[in-house]
């Protein structure tokens, strides 16, 4: 299994974000079970890390950012490399059609730069940005909305 912390993070969403928090187990044996399901600790701790990264940008709620509604995000050098023209089009439109204020695409970047991986592709995009508002108050909508575009994927099509 290639293990990463985006696996680790999909990983914990997919089995505890959509029940109830009051099922949520302690962190230490939250990382005994995920060492089991075959990630290695390093990767563990690097998603708690990630985990804690966008609870303190969510916390300092400092982050506030309004713009101009024909305003256009500039990427620096460093974003370019890591976020593909394929996913910078993708949080484009997401900012165009409403789903992410100035802020949440912020925190979504933000949350991007804080993984190790050079590769991230619009799957892994997506998921970010699912996790990024299910942690946003308000923002049910936008959540659900991604929810869709994660999930329509695995979905079978009938021809």
């Amino acid at each position: 299994m290639k293990e990463n912390i985006l696996d680790v993070l999909m990983y914990l969403f997919e089995h505890y974000m959509d029940g109830d928090n009051s099922d949520f187990p302690e962190q230490d044996s939250l990382r005994t079970e995920l060492v089991e399901a075959g990630f290695t600790h390093t990767e563990v701790d690097k998603a708690f890390d990630w985990l804690d990264g966008l609870a303190t940008q969510k916390a300092e709620g400092n982050m506030k950012l309004t713009g101009a509604s024909r305003s256009i995000r500039v990427f620096n050098s460093q974003e370019i490399k890591k976020i593909n023209i394929e996913c910078r089009g993708f949080l484009l439109f997401l900012d165009q059609i409403g789903v992410l204020d100035p802020t949440n695409r912020e925190l979504v970047i933000d949350r991007v730069m804080a993984l190790e991986s050079d590769d991230i592709d619009l799957r892994d995009l997506k998921w970010i940005t699912l996790m990024v508002l299910f942690n946003q108050p308000g923002q049910e909508a936008a959540f659900a909305w991604i929810e869709d575009q994660v999930f329509e994927e695995f979905m079978p099509t009938a021809h």
